[in-house]
């Protein structure tokens, strides 16, 4: 093969050794796709190969609960479905059928579509890596399923439910379900507090650290959520008393310690609590009085609808959860606004009757 040259000499690459010729003309078009687009088409590479390596890289990028998830699904969904087939020749054929003999097996929409969505960020990858020309995924992944509804307490269910904990219990649960409903921290950042970033005196918290599960076997403790996340939050005089009493029990229990140290929220042996034990208890003292049942997560969405419904600003509710941008908040409990809108542009109208009442009477 002739290349082009910019010195003015012939510049020939050859290669040989080929099984036959049906072989030979093979590498010639892969070698001559190579030279116009710049894609070095390698037949070895198999799809397999590629997301083990692509996972590697992804390793010390992603957080250790993401990067679990990453690597559950590759060796188990996509390696066995595609793994074999060369990274050349995945189609968008392949993935559009594995998604729906997915789908028809029973499998949950929410898991296929992240699975999809995981082969397609790998093959992204590969095309900026010039592996491939273009995502075979990229078409084929399915749609991004609708978000379940959103499940929250009223504020009389609330207020019954961290009752009956105060009541009944008093313990360090009775707390956590404070803290989360008081401020719409998430589970994992109010497991994940430590005792020097709260201020009481200035009423307070610092998050700096959230608890995760990685597949609900080990615990880690790493960053918060987005950069947003990392912020202060403000305490109310009942979210102060319940670490003030948590602080208390902390005393009781190292009374050689000056300072409080550590984490906040601990079992007795000073492990860190499991989020599956903290749901647990939620779901028994919930079911006690005969609530509806919800997760943790629902108690944040509780605490946002019962500030939003309270006539809150958005913006307020937004910067109280720590939201990276407005239209995320509005996003997510856009359901509630109508009436505040409706409340808004009464008050306008409102107004503006007050102030062309004068004109009138005169």
């Amino acid at each position: 093969m002739d290349l082009p040259s910019t010195t003015g000499k012939r510049e020939t690459r050859r290669r040989s050794g080929f099984s036959d010729q049906s072989a030979a003309l093979t590498a010639l078009q892969n070698f001559l796709l190579a030279e116009r687009t710049g894609i070095a088409v390698d037949e070895a590479l198999t799809v397999a190969d590629y997301l083990r390596e692509w996972l590697l890289s992804k390793q010390e990028i992603l957080k250790a609960t993401t990067y679990a998830g990453y690597e559950r699904h590759v060796r188990h969904d996509l390696i066995p479905a595609f793994g074999p087939l060369p990274l050349a020749d995945l189609r968008d054929r392949h993935v559009t059928t594995w998604s729906r003999r997915q789908l028809a097996a029973g499998r949950g929409r929410p898991t296929v579509h992240r699975c999809c969505s995981i082969l397609s960020s790998a093959m992204n990858a590969a095309v900026s890596a010039d592996l491939l020309a273009r995502n075979p995924a990229r078409n084929a992944a399915m749609k991004r399923p609708a978000a379940p509804e959103r499940l929250c307490w009223t504020p009389q269910q609330a207020s019954a439910f961290l009752h009956h904990n105060a009541e009944t219990y008093n313990d360090v649960y009775a707390d956590i379900f404070e803290v989360i409903l008081g401020t719409g921290m998430r589970r994992g950042e109010v497991l994940g507090l430590h005792w020097p970033d709260i201020h009481f005196q200035r009423r307070v918290l610092f998050v700096r650290w959230t608890l995760a599960s990685v597949n609900n076997a080990r615990l880690h403790l790493q960053a918060p959520k987005t950069r947003a996340s990392r912020n202060w939050v403000s305490l109310s005089p009942r979210v102060t008393a319940a670490l003030r009493r948590q602080a208390a029990r902390r005393r009781s229990t190292h009374p050689d310690q000056p300072r409080l140290q550590g984490m906040v929220f601990t079992r007795p042996d000073g492990k860190p609590i499991n989020p599956e034990r903290l749901l647990h208890t939620l779901r028994q003292r919930s079911a006690e009085i005969g609530l509806p049942k919800i997760g943790l997560h629902d108690l944040r969405h509780t605490a946002a609808t019962i500030m939003i419904s309270s006539q809150v600003p958005l913006a307020v509710v937004s910067k109280t959860l720590r939201h990276s941008t407005l239209a995320t908040t509005v996003n997510i409990y856009g359901h509630l606004l109508p009436q505040a809108a409706r409340e808004a542009v009464t008050a306008l109208a409102d107004a503006l009757d007050h102030a062309d009442l004068p004109r009138k009477i005169n």
